[in-house]
Order: structure tokens, then C-alpha cells, then sequence
């Protein structure tokens, strides 16, 4: 019976260069996209090699060259397209803008329908070569999978018909607490009882961590002294458009601004240890800049930190507005202003938001839900290959 039912499952083939051994918000979603939706589909992936010691064995991989980006990009949709006619899937999805047009190019070989899951960058990344090719494979893909109305409405900008856009915002895996993560965080860094932000995510230009250093913790170190930011995460080295800010540049403008003491960097941290960071921690920041052509698509950070009671302090900007509910998981300042910034922060040290809320708000993005709201889209999208002009 059970050889049965999975016969009859329809085949779901995944491209991506974003998945691990690579770690950051797109390869988790990646990751979990891949792991949920095999529920639904029999899934097969074409991923970076060292991409198969992470998925279960119920997913089949193709391994393919991470770097040069040209040799992965020859491989994978050579891969793709061999994978397509020898196995006839269903669907292509593209993990990112960077392999639709090998989705696209997979399914047209199969007669399968092609789609994306769309970050944000994917649709205004500005580079010449990109937007002469990669742009106009998205607007014929058969459907755009948003992870936010942000990334819905570039969507639309670049001329995807709105008929073939769905919003399906990342998932959250929720915790169970332990009661003593927190004592454990801060004994093990020696925080003792200071107030702690913690900041987690790849250190660019558009996380905008230099920024807040120069120009918002030193109005928390005003009123609170002894307050510690604590930096999880690093330079990313495999980002194509990211650019990034060095932990010297970061060290530079903290000893200008007198609050060199005040910032220590812990470098990437997973599973129990960024967990504890969560629970040890007393406010989570995300001052995400507004640049264009360079959005923030969602922010995972942020309903990671609600899921452990953490409340977040962010700029409202891009995606960042589905991922923090105002007053509820945390606060929204609007973009560029310091000061207020800094006076939510010190506003929210003195009156926490409730851990209860903060849970039942992440608790709507669980990963159990994800791959039901996937197919719900991929259901919900138009049969037709008409696709005529998009506004």
C-alpha cells in the first residue's frame, strides 16, 4: 500500500544554488521547502554538492558545482533538463530568481509547470546580464511564490501578472523553552545581569549593523551603561549581490563612538546555542536599511526571536513589516529615524511585551503550515499557458 501511494504522488523537482552546507535565511527555507513539501510530493533536488548529507533519504540529489557561479549555473541546468525528461515532474521550483530560468527551461523540457519562490533581491537585482535575461523568464514562469506582499509588489513592478502571484511567508520551527538557556547564554559569555541585544544575521550593508552602532547604541549606552549588543553572524563569502561589512569596519566606528565595550561578536552559532542566544538576550534589533534595489525580502530573524519570547526593535522596511506585528512581536520605527530607534529600545528594556503573545504571533508561521500554504498557491494558479503581456 504504501509503494502505492507514493506512486501516485506528483513528482516535485527543487533547483537551487541556496541550500546547505551553505547557512542563511534563503538556504534554511530552502532546506525546509525541500523537507515539508516531501509530505505532498515526491521531491527531487538539484543543490550545491554537500547538499545530500542534509536532506532525508526520502530526497533524491543531484550534486552540482557551488562555485564559479558559471560552471554552477551550466551544470545545474544541464542536470535540470536531463532530470525533467527522464523523470517527467510535475513541477520545477526555483529556490531564487537566479535559477528560474533553469526551472523554466526544465519544465518547458517536460511539459511540467515552472515557479519560484521569490526572496525580494531576485527581483531588483540591477546587474545589466540579469535583467536582460533572467527578468524575462520570470515574468513567463507559471507562477511567483512571494515570501512577502513586499516581494509581491516588486513582483508585480517587474511585470509578473498578478493572477500569477502567490505570498507564502518563510516558516518557524517553534521551540520548546528551556529554562535554563538563559542563564546558560549569559554564564557561558559572562553577561552577568546586563541588558542584552542581540543582532542576528550576515553582517551587510543592508543589515546595517555599523550604522546602529555608530548611530543608536550609543543613546542606549546613555541610559544604559552596562548594556551589551551581541552580534551573531558573519561576512557572507558566497552572496552574489550582498555586500558586506567587516567586523574591523564595525570595531572602528564602536571605539569612535566610546561604546567599544559594549559590542563583542560571537561569529555563527546554531541549533542550542543560538537558541540560548534567543532566551539570553533582552531585546532582539533588525535595523534594516532602506536601499534600493537591495530589500530586505522578509526577515526570519525576527519571528525566530518572537518564537522565543524575544520581542524586535526594526526599521519598517521592505518584508520587515510581515515579519514584526507592531506593539504585539515588537516595534516598527520608520526608517532612518535614530532616535526613536533607540527610545523603543530602552522603552521595551523597561516594559517587556508579553512572551505569550510574542509565541502566539510566530506560532502562525510554523513550518507544518508552510508546505499547505505552498500548495495551496501551486493549486490556486491559473492551468493556462497563455500568458499574452504582463502590465
Amino acid at each position: 500500500m504504501w509503494q502505492a501511494w507514493q506512486v501516485s504522488m506528483k513528482k516535485l523537482l527543487i533547483i537551487t544554488r541556496n541550500f546547505p552546507p551553505l547557512w542563511g535565511g534563503m538556504e534554511r527555507l530552502n532546506w525546509h521547502m525541500a523537507e515539508e513539501l516531501s509530505r505532498f510530493y515526491e521531491v527531487r533536488l538539484i543543490a550545491p554538492a554537500g547538499a545530500a548529507e542534509h536532506v532525508s533519504n526520502t530526497i533524491k540529489v543531484t550534486s552540482v558545482p557551488l562555485r564559479p557561479l558559471w560552471l554552477f549555473l551550466l551544470t545545474a541546468v544541464t542536470e535540470a533538463i536531463r532530470e525533467a525528461r527522464l523523470w517527467h515532474p510535475d513541477i520545477v521550483l526555483a529556490g531564487s530568481g537566479l535559477t528560474a530560468p533553469l526551472a523554466r527551461m526544465a519544465a518547458r523540457a517536460s511539459g511540467a509547470k515552472a515557479l519560484v519562490y521569490a526572496h525580494g533581491l531576485d527581483m531588483t537585482a540591477s546587474h545589466p546580464v540579469y535583467r536582460t535575461l533572467w527578468l524575462p523568464h520570470m515574468r513567463k514562469l507559471d507562477g511567483v511564490i512571494a515570501n512577502s506582499r513586499a516581494t509581491a509588489t516588486l513582483a508585480e513592478k517587474i511585470g509578473v501578472l498578478p493572477t500569477r502571484i502567490g505570498i507564502v511567508h518563510p516558516g518557524v520551527a517553534m521551540p520548546d523553552l528551556d529554562p535554563d538557556s538563559r542563564l546558560r547564554f549569559r554564564g557561558s559569555h559572562g553577561l552577568g545581569e546586563a541588558p542584552v541585544l542581540l543582532s542576528v544575521g550576515r553582517l551587510t550593508e543592508r543589515k546595517g549593523m555599523r550604522e546602529f552602532v555608530r548611530d543608536i547604541l550609543p543613546m542606549v549606552v546613555a541610559e544604559y551603561s552596562d548594556a551589551q549588543l551581541v552580534v551573531i553572524g558573519d561576512v557572507p563569502e558566497d552572496s552574489l549581490y550582498a555586500k558586506g561589512q567587516s567586523i574591523e569596519s564595525i570595531e572602528t566606528v564602536a571605539r569612535a563612538a566610546g561604546v567599544a565595550s559594549n559590542v563583542r561578536f560571537l561569529g555563527k552559532r546554531f541549533g542550542t546555542e543560538l537558541a540560548d542566544a534567543y532566551t539570553g538576550a533582552d531585546l532582539h534589533v533588525f535595523p534594516v536599511r532602506y536601499i534600493p534595489n537591495d530589500p530586505e525580502g522578509f526577515g526570519m530573524v525576527a519571528v525566530e526571536a518572537a518564537a522565543h519570547g524575544l520581542a524586535t526593535v526594526a526599521y519598517a522596511t521592505g518584508g520587515v513589516v510581515d515579519a514584526v506585528e507592531d506593539g504585539v512581536s515588537g516595534v516598527l520605527v520608520q526608517p532612518g529615524n535614530h532616535a526613536a530607534f533607540a527610545q523603543a529600545i530602552v522603552r521595551l528594556l523597561e516594559q517587556p511585551l508579553a512572551v505569550e503573545q510574542m509565541c502566539a504571533f510566530a506560532a502562525g508561521f510554523e513550518w507544518s503550515f508552510f508546505a499547505k500554504k505552498i500548495e495551496k498557491v501551486l493549486s490556486s494558479l491559473p492551468d493556462d499557458r497563455n500568458y499574452g503581456e504582463a502590465r
